[in-house]
């Protein structure tokens, strides 16, 4: 296992999710244990992009359930289809808020949070959890961000799927 990142954070950011998800996918290859997983996941997308908020909601008793993450307080439960993370749930794909104000229902975790994206990760073709990640910069989130998250959300589902 992987017991550190290195990541040169002066490249642009598809070269750092280049370098990034191969060494994630290293580091949870050995661990069984999906909230250590998801806990280091969230701890080094947000140390290497400083975002504001990273995380996961997990889909318990069909409502999302705050999980591992790192930053401030945040809202611990999330219905289907409410708010940017439940929207993405229901509608099983990636969403991209440029500016949260103009999100209709978004739900206001934090007052910092500017821009939003959320991705799916799915077992067996179902909705398991969503990436949540904010910034409190408006328009920080591109296709970049939503193609790179949706391959690491891809390597959370092979991890899954190994030990279910």
């Amino acid at each position: 296992m992987a017991e550190h990142i290195t990541i040169n954070t002066t490249e642009d950011k598809e070269s750092i999710y280049k370098e990034l998800l191969p060494q994630i996918e290293a580091l949870i290859e050995k661990e069984e244990d999906i909230t250590a997983n998801l806990a280091n996941i969230s701890s080094i997308v947000k140390e290497v992009f400083n975002f504001l908020w990273v995380g996961f909601y997990m889909v318990k008793n069909d409502v999302l359930v705050l999980g591992p993450f790192q930053g401030s307080l945040a809202c611990t439960r999330i219905e289907k289809g409410k708010g940017v993370c439940g929207k993405a749930w229901s509608d099983k794909k990636t969403i991209v808020v440029p500016n949260v104000e103009n999100f209709d229902g978004h739900i206001a975790c934090s007052s910092l949070s500017r821009s939003e994206i959320v991705v799916p990760v799915y077992i067996h073709n179902e909705v398991f959890a969503v990436i949540d990640i904010d910034s409190e910069k408006l328009n920080n989130f591109d296709n970049i961000d939503a193609n790179y998250l949706e391959k690491l959300a891809l390597i959370i589902s092979k991890k899954m799927d190994t030990l279910t």
